[in-house]
């Protein structure tokens, strides 16, 4: 896909979302259920999954870990959002990867110490590029990328989150 394609590609929606700015705001949703043991499947577009324990809090190592899938999300989003910019500015990328990386310090979620933290303590996110492009063309590409990765930006500003439960019957 070159930017002419993507511009036309995008532009019905940015016209609709101009006109009708309701019409942008879409929620998302995912859903998971307990499963056998200590784990938990989640149904994602590609069918269901099964999440369980970290090996660092006594998981076996079979099934997929939250925090690894939080930054594999990260790092899909990353991706897409590179192309997509890349794309755009008309920037060639022969071959890109995302890296990303977190530090957590398990005795936090395993309650052995009140003061260590819970979740991520430190994420970061490296970009391997093989392009033609100079200096000045990657700083705007990987501002324009972090500006617009959802992924990113949604860890960085840490939104708003509400718990809630229901009764099954």
């Amino acid at each position: 896909m070159d930017a002419e394609q993507l511009r036309e590609m995008q532009a019905p929606l940015k016209a609709r979302y101009r006109e009708e700015p309701e019409a942008a705001r879409i929620t998302l949703k995912a859903s998971s259920r307990l499963g056998e043991g200590v784990t938990c499947s989640v149904d994602t577009a590609r069918g269901m999954v099964e999440a369980g324990l970290h090996p660092a809090t006594g998981g076996d190592g079979q099934s997929l870990c939250s925090g690894d899938m939080l930054l594999e999300a990260l790092g899909a989003c990353a991706g897409v959002t590179l192309s997509a910019v890349a794309t755009a500015l008309g920037i060639e990328l022969r071959d890109a990867r995302v890296h990303a990386e977190g530090d957590l310090d398990f005795r936090g979620t395993l309650g052995v110490d009140r003061d260590a933290p819970v979740g991520f303590e430190a994420i970061r996110v490296r970009f391997a590029l093989d392009t033609d492009a100079d200096e000045e063309q990657i700083a705007s590409l990987l501002k324009l990328t972090e500006r617009y990765c959802v992924v990113y930006q949604t860890l960085a500003r840490g939104p708003a989150l509400t718990v809630s439960h229901e009764r099954l019957a």
